[in-house]
Formats: C-alpha cells, sequence, structure tokens
C-alpha cells in the first residue's frame, strides 16, 4: 500500500476534512446544498493536490475520497428518522445497503484497487482483555444509557413500540443499523483514510461522519457525549484486532441495550431491569 509523502500529508489533510465535514452538513444542520459544496471542493481539491502525481499502484487520496463521498451522497437520500412501517425499513436497506455495496463496487472494478474490505476475523483468538471489554460494554451501557436515554428524553426519536411485532421490528433495526455502522464507518471510511493519513488523524475524521449519523438516527441533546468516545473506540478497537466480527460483536451488545432501554421507556415497567 503506498503511503502519502509528510508534505503532501499536511496538504491532504484539507480536502479530506471538507469531505467528513459534509457530514455534520448532512445529518446535523440538514443543509443538503452545503454537504454537496463541501463534497465537491474536498473531491476536487484532492484531485488538484494529486494532479500527475499518483501512478497506476499508487492510493489516490482523489478515489478514495469519491468513494466516501458517494456513499455519504447515498446514505444523505434518505431521511433518517427512525421509522418502522414497511417502506421505511425498506429505504433503509436500500440507502445504507448501497452506501457500502457501491463504493466497494467501485473500488474493486472501476478503480481495480481493492480499497475497501471486511476482515472479519483476524488469527488471534480473543484475548481476556477483548472479552473483558464485551462484559463492561454490557455493564456501561445498563449504567449510562437509561439515564441518557430517559432523562434527555431523546427515547422520543423512536417510534413508540406498544405491541410484539413493533418490538421485533425495533429489535431488527437497531442491530442491522449498528452492523452498517460498522460496515460503512470503520471498512469503508476510516479504512480508506487511512491509507493517507496516521491512524488518529482518520480516526477523528471518522468520527466526524459517524457521529453525524448517528445525530440524525436520535442520538441528540448530550448524545455526542457517548457516542464521540464510542466511535473513537471503535475506530481504536478496529486497528488493534483488525477483526470486524470483534468490533460488530462490540457494536451489537451495547445496541442490545439501546433496545431493551427504548422498549423500556416506552413502556414503564415492562422490563424492570435498570435503575431507572
Amino acid at each position: 500500500m503506498a503511503v502519502t509523502k509528510p508534505t503532501d500529508a499536511r496538504l491532504s489533510v484539507i480536502p479530506a476534512a471538507l469531505v467528513c465535514a459534509a457530514a455534520p452538513a448532512f445529518f446535523v444542520l440538514q443543509l443538503a446544498w452545503l454537504g454537496w459544496v463541501l463534497l465537491a471542493c474536498g473531491v476536487g481539491g484532492a484531485l488538484l493536490i494529486e494532479r500527475g502525481r499518483v501512478r497506476a499502484f499508487d492510493a489516490s487520496l482523489f478515489r478514495d475520497l469519491s468513494l466516501i463521498a458517494v456513499g455519504m451522497l447515498i446514505v444523505s437520500s434518505i431521511p433518517l428518522a427512525a421509522q418502522l412501517d414497511n417502506l421505511a425499513m425498506l429505504r433503509f436497506t436500500v440507502a445504507l445497503g448501497g452506501a457500502v455495496v457501491v463504493p466497494y463496487l467501485l473500488s474493486r472494478f472501476a478503480f481495480r484497487d481493492h480499497a475497501t474490505r471486511f476482515p472479519w476475523r483476524s488469527r488471534k483468538k480473543w484475548g481476556r482483555l477483548q472479552w473483558g471489554w464485551l462484559v463492561a460494554v454490557l455493564v456501561l451501557g445498563w449504567l449510562i444509557l437509561p439515564f441518557y436515554f430517559i432523562t434527555s428524553g431523546v427515547y422520543m426519536n423512536w417510534p413508540v413500540v406498544d405491541s410484539p411485532e413493533l418490538i421485533a421490528r425495533l429489535f431488527v433495526g437497531v442491530g442491522a443499523v449498528g452492523i452498517w455502522d460498522e460496515l460503512f464507518f470503520i471498512c469503508t471510511v476510516f479504512t480508506l483514510l487511512r491509507r493517507h493519513f496516521p491512524d488518529l488523524m482518520a480516526n477523528v475524521l471518522q468520527m466526524i461522519v459517524f457521529v453525524s449519523f448517528l445525530w440524525e438516527l436520535g442520538y441528540r441533546e448530550w448524545g455526542p457525549a457517548l457516542t464521540i468516545p464510542f466511535a473513537l473506540l471503535q475506530g481504536f478497537i478496529f486497528m488493534r484486532t483488525h477483526s470486524l466480527a470483534y468490533v460488530v460483536t462490540v457494536h451489537l451488545l451495547f445496541d442490545a441495550v439501546v433496545f431493551a432501554v427504548l422498549v423500556h421507556a416506552h413502556n414503564p415497567g415492562m422490563l424492570s431491569i435498570f435503575l431507572l
């Protein structure tokens, strides 16, 4: 894998930051025109910076930022407010699925560099620290998430689930979006950015996109105080483990608590497992 020269890296962070800044424009401010402008400036700036410098076998910032931009445009094409009707779930499936599949196919067959990959398992077994973190995720979620969702009122950003069918739909939706988060933000955005920038810088940039999406999805009020460290930790864990299976497991355990809290908040007394 080609590594960007240090002098180029300092300049290249500008278009990368512009592309990632499109996420809060799309998902927080909900100003589509601003998101389009930022994406155009970022991708165009990358093309100008590396014009004539990138050989066929090199990692191209222009191509990689284009892949991120395409994924973000697909996601931004639908409203992200949580809904559980058939049409909404189909819309989520097509748009979020497309945001992962289209950049993958472009990278594999159009650019022929296979930049996005989904390493399901590493060769190393999970150690005590990794198993311990899984337990810690459940305990921390149980302690923090009810307080966040209920006292801030953000649970109302999710539809009322007061029947077995709606509860089942919520369970599927929360889990599916959690898996998608890792496929897009970690295995696509983060992976592409790491081809050009130091790990810490790439992690901060992917966090901006990750947290912005979660904001529109419903994690508002003081939600970023939780989602920012979560996004950074997921990137760090992926760097250490090289295992999509592990980061997905962490996310699904966290989302299992989110699901239980939402059911509890909308149906007081149904689940008597939380302190609040």
